[in-house]
């Protein structure tokens, strides 16, 4: 069986584009909670449109909730997502675990889909999400064809990104845009700033941080090899004519014919594609918008157009008449085991030529703009009788209206809970004018050796966590941090259960996937930021599945954390340099190579954002230092504080983790700007 075509359509054009064109499933998103903004979008009424027009051409119809929401936003999102049911959306596209509470809750029943913004990127990740109940997983965009037959190799539909605008960041783990203008890609508002000039060196027209797009078409024989079950193009800002050829090449290339990549390149790329990351050839992978490539659209898109400025038609309808005298011709018709009557007037007595077989063919196979393509038609005919011509073909038109919309309403809404409201723990978070407890995250022994004496805990990346032991650090002390993209899970898990037996216990969990390790292996679980916890279902969400604790979203507000109604222990960053980007891509290394690392990236206001290298990935990390140290008595509500480190010496450990003001630029992060809201 192939692998579901899923299209994007960011309006009603785009998803006419997407069905005419051989789409067998279109994803939107409405005017609220979707990480795409700035597309056009769906109301309710154009949503139900959407959901009808799918379902008259036999395709699903998936909507995108993937952004994280906010406590105010909580009993808002639970209504939508009840009229969204009621319309019929067969599945939600998800990136909160709070909203995948309130979805559950809401509408017992519904498909969940675990958006690539939840950052999972293993098979342990994958068979933790199907243990939550969802249903299909869009794993990270930077994996190997390796890791996704893992994957897919779990009981859990796999979803791939497979033509499309690529990301510099793992999905999810961006938020340079946040920090920069206050516009949160988690929120659906990313202001694409990686797209902007950066440098390793220096130069003023560099775009460092900028992919080319991904195009897996020509390995579309290897996906279906793998297990996927759905090949996704990106693309809910494009324009309708972009999406027609995405899926008409799609679809020719799972025939086993060869797509027009020379098309595909015209309609819109940046310096072509890459499939570097299916690949593993990751040298050739960055690209920007060029003069040609506007050119090319410009000349290709009147010619795209025709792929669908008509109906295709997709569902075969067999037909049977019933013409006998003194009785009103009956016209029936059948598609895929749903059939519609309707009839007419009793027939005349033939003049001339009585109305046959043929004539009735000759008419009920005028089809025209509709998504049915004739099949046959059988029909008992009483000699010497006739039917005009023009009364067959509206008789074709009522019948035909009516099947169509059985067709859509066999697709049968999921039952909604309607007395179901969203409610949060009674307990709120403590206030409290004492001392919180100190976690300090290292990246060096130095680091850890200094901090270990103020710290409650100290986190250490698992590299180095022997030598931490070694220098006397105590082992009630330490929290192993893992790798935030896992290469090698069955390698992790082996060395996970070597520290453990050393006597650590406490897990640093950054996405799921180590959450999903650590609770088979027995580790206490603690989530990083990087959970991207924004709200108090988030908060109860993680605690029920066996979070000891959770540091707060870095786009959140003070109030907002203050706000939080949890028992789940909640920590807040109050020190040190934001990871805008997690990436599998070295920026510096593509531009200067590995010997001639100027060890940071410089954008075009002359500000340095220093890079952080481990190997399999990079940190990319803000220019200012985040410090709160001056205003801990305005952070209420918190349980601890954590303090991250990058380039400090064990000589400033000290002072650091006792508040002192630091050297330079500082930042307040978001915490009281806060990041736009997705409206």
């Amino acid at each position: 069986m192939k692998p579901e075509i899923l299209a994007p359509a960011g309006s009603m054009e785009a998803l006419t584009a997407a069905l005419r064109t051989g789409a067998n499933a279109v994803y939107v998103g409405g005017k609220k909670y979707s990480a795409r903004n700035n597309a056009a979008n769906f109301s309710i009424d154009e949503l139900a449109e959407a959901v009808y027009q799918c379902h008259i051409h036999g395709a699903k119809l998936y909507l995108a909730v993937n952004t994280v929401i906010s406590d105010d936003e909580i009993e808002g999102f639970c209504d939508y997502i009840k009229q969204t049911a009621r319309i019929g959306v067969d599945a939600y596209i998800v990136q909160d675990l709070g909203a995948a509470a309130v979805i559950r809750g809401a509408v017992p029943e519904a498909v969940l889909h675990g958006s690539t913004q939840m950052s999972v990127h293993t098979a342990a990740g994958a068979r933790f999400l199907r243990e939550l109940g969802f249903e299909r997983v869009v794993p990270a965009r930077e994996l190997s064809k390796d890791s996704l037959e893992k994957i897919c190799r779990e009981d859990i539909e796999v979803e791939v990104f497979v033509h499309g605008a690529l990301c510099m960041s793992v999905s999810g783990q961006c938020y340079m845009s946040a920090m920069i203008g206050s516009r949160s890609a988690n929120r659906g508002c990313c202001g694409q700033a990686c797209r902007l000039n950066f440098s390793a060196v220096g130069k003023n027209d560099h775009a460092a941080l900028s992919l080319k797009d991904l195009s897996l078409l020509e390995h579309c024989g290897e996906l279906c090899e793998t297990g996927v079950d759905s090949l996704k193009i990106e693309g809910r800002m494009k324009r309708p004519e972009y999406i027609a050829a995405a899926v008409s090449q799609l679809k020719k290339a799972l025939d086993g014919k060869v797509p027009d990549m020379k098309l595909l390149r015209g309609i819109f790329s940046r310096s072509g594609f890459t499939d570097g990351y299916f690949s593993g050839k990751r040298q050739d992978m960055f690209g920007i918008r060029e003069k040609e490539d506007v050119i090319a659209a410009k000349e290709i898109i009147p010619k795209i157009h025709e792929l669908y400025r008509r109906e295709t038609p997709m569902r075969r309808v067999d037909f049977y008449a019933v013409i006998k005298s003194g009785i009103p011709v009956e016209i029936r018709a059948e598609s895929g085991g749903i059939s519609a009557a309707v009839v007419g007037d009793i027939p005349e007595s033939a003049r001339n030529s009585p109305t046959d077989i043929s004539a009735v063919e000759k008419q009920l196979s005028r089809l025209g703009d509709t998504v049915f393509e004739f099949g046959s038609v059988t029909a008992e005919i009483d000699d010497g009788l006739f039917v005009p011509a023009g009364r067959l073909n509206d008789l074709r038109r009522a019948v035909t209206e009516i099947l169509t919309k059985k067709i859509a309403e066999s697709y049968i809404p999921k039952k909604i809970n309607r007395g179901y409201i969203p409610e949060t723990a009674e307990k709120t978070r403590k206030n409290t004018d004492s001392e919180l407890p100190l976690r300090t995250f290292c990246r060096t022994v130095e680091q850890a050796s200094a901090a270990a004496e103020f710290s409650e805990f100290v986190a250490v990346p698992m590299n180095i966590i022997s030598s931490v032991i070694e220098v006397g650090v105590p082992i009630e002390k330490l929290m192993i941090s893992p790798p935030r993209f896992i290469i090698d899970e069955e390698k992790l898990i082996g060395s996970l259960e070597k520290i453990k037996n050393a006597g650590v216990s406490h897990l640093l969990c950054h996405t799921l996937d180590s959450a999903a390790i650590g609770k088979k292996m027995g580790f206490t679980l603690h989530g990083s930021f990087t959970m991207n916890m924004f709200n108090s279902m988030s908060a109860e969400y993680l605690r029920n599945i066996g979070f000891a604790d959770c540091i707060a979203s870095v786009e959140s507000t003070i109030s907002q954390i203050g706000g939080l109604r949890t028992e789940l222990p909640v920590g807040v960053v109050v020190y040190g340099r934001i990871p805008l980007m997690l990436t599998r891509n070295c920026p510096i290394k593509n531009e200067v190579g590995c010997r001639k690392c100027s060890g940071s990236l410089t954008d075009r206001t002359g500000r340095k954002l220093p890079v952080a290298c481990s190997g399999e990935y990079v940190e990319i990390l803000n220019a200012d230092l985040l410090y709160m140290g001056d205003r801990m008595n305005e952070i209420k509500g918190a349980d601890f504080v954590c303090v991250l480190l990058n380039e400090e010496k064990g000589s400033q450990i000290a002072e650091i983790l006792h508040g002192k003001k630091p050297q330079g630029n500082i930042t307040r992060g978001l915490y009281y700007r806060g990041v736009q809201e997705n409206i």
